[in-house]
């Protein structure tokens, strides 16, 4: 009983240090520039969080871009991906439940469609933080037409 006390203290003190070193420093970074203008501009951090955001949460994420950050070309480059993203899981989704009744081989068909999109969802969030504007695989031309 004390020793998980013990540990729980510990544990949560990890947590917090860890916490406010790594955000700390993200949060720290986020700077606003005034230009010759006089108009503000935002640091490349606040992009690269909806352009997360944008993939991240799909369709939830494209909505809050579009409402946010719609002049922002790299975050709705990103919050578009993360739609189709969205919606070729919800094809997969069909096409898997389709091929359900077939025993074996549609389970299997099913789990590689899922593998599919997960890897493609995984990639855009790894391209998101990345800062340069890059398509996923496939997903990343239907995109464009949006």
């Amino acid at each position: 009983m004390i020793m998980d006390t013990f540990y729980q203290f510990y544990i949560r003190i990890f947590i917090n240090t860890y916490i406010n070193r790594n955000l700390g420093d993200i949060m720290a970074k986020k700077v606003v520039h005034k230009t010759s203008k006089g108009s503000e501009k935002k640091d490349d951090s606040d992009t690269k969080l909806f352009a997360f955001l944008g993939v991240f949460l799909t369709v939830i994420g494209y909505i809050v871009v579009l409402v946010a950050r719609k002049e922002d070309k790299y975050a709705m480059f990103y919050a578009k991906q993360g739609l189709v993203l969205f919606v070729a899981w919800v094809i997969a989704a069909v096409a898997s439940w389709i091929v359900s009744w077939i025993l074996i081989a549609g389970q299997i068909i099913g789990l590689v469609l899922n593998a599919i999109i997960l890897a493609f969802w995984i990639i855009g969030i790894i391209y998101s933080l990345s800062g340069e504007e890059k398509d996923i695989p496939i997903i990343g031309e239907f995109a464009k037409k949006i």
